[in-house]
């Protein structure tokens, strides 16, 4: 429980969802240090953590917030680039506006920020047992209708990850991605097919299990603090052999 004692993490979308539950598990294992970013200061202020907390309040996307972490920061061991947003339509009615918004935070802010921790990673000598680990999707592993934008940026996160592996192995940095299909967090509850779901069937309970039902085989969404396990554990020395991975965690929806 106190692995990660004496280090320091980046978290980014920590404010909710699965970076606030990786924020959680990273501080309950002993971290020392969190950098924490997300646009919800008031999210990202009641997070009642014990490590030595930064709030970062902004958009991933903005290379300015990047510049001030990377010149006020002097260390960084591990990085969990979380931060995205999702929408969906089809294609032959997408907007270039929405098109590009999605595109700039899930894969300009991922490029931002990666490249932000590998610079800090890469400030001390010793960067053996430093890691990274970086939110995709199932929706950029397996093509999903009506999510031309957040796919396909989600599909680029995954390579960006292993193209960073390649890069940076014999440095002693690994970085992996994760894929997580249906979770229980924000990004998916928070919309207005599933707000009507809930209104139909007269719960959320009621509306979480329908959709795991028609979507995925072993018939339950995860929760957000299981995706924080798994990610905990890419990020830990138990997992020293594994990089360029990433790790589909869809409860069998791409089969």
């Amino acid at each position: 429980m106190t692995e990660f004692e004496g280090r320091s993490a980046l978290v980014t979308g920590a404010a909710s969802g699965i970076g606030a539950a990786t924020a959680r598990w990273l501080d309950a294992r002993g971290i020392g240090r969190l950098v924490l970013v997300d646009r919800d200061e008031a999210a990202l202020g009641a997070l009642d953590l014990r490590a030595q907390v930064r709030c970062v309040v902004g958009d991933v996307a903005e290379e300015a917030l990047w510049d001030d972490i990377e010149q006020s920061e002097t260390t960084l061991h591990h990085a969990v680039l979380n931060a995205g947003v999702a929408d969906g339509c089809p294609i032959a009615t997408l907007d270039f506006a929405e098109w590009r918004r999605i595109l700039s935070v899930n894969l300009d802010g991922m490029f931002l920020s990666l490249r932000s921790a590998l610079r800090l990673m890469t400030q001390d000598e010793d960067t053996v047992g430093r890691s990274a680990v970086l939110t995709s999707s199932v929706a950029g592993i397996k093509p999903v209708a009506m999510t031309a934008a957040y796919g396909s940026s989600k599909a680029a996160v995954a390579h960006l990850s292993r193209i960073a592996a390649a890069e940076y192995a014999s440095q002693g940095i690994r970085i992996n991605a994760v894929a997580p299909g249906r979770v229980d967090t924000p990004i998916w509850t928070k919309n207005a097919h599933f707000q009507q779901m809930v209104e139909d069937l007269g719960s959320r309970e009621a509306a979480l299990e329908k959709l795991a039902e028609d979507s995925t085989p072993l018939g339950r969404f995860a929760s957000a603090e299981e995706m924080a396990g798994q990610i905990g554990f890419l990020l830990s020395d138990a997992a020293w052999n594994v990089t360029g991975t990433v790790l589909v965690s869809d409860g069998g929806y791409s089969l």
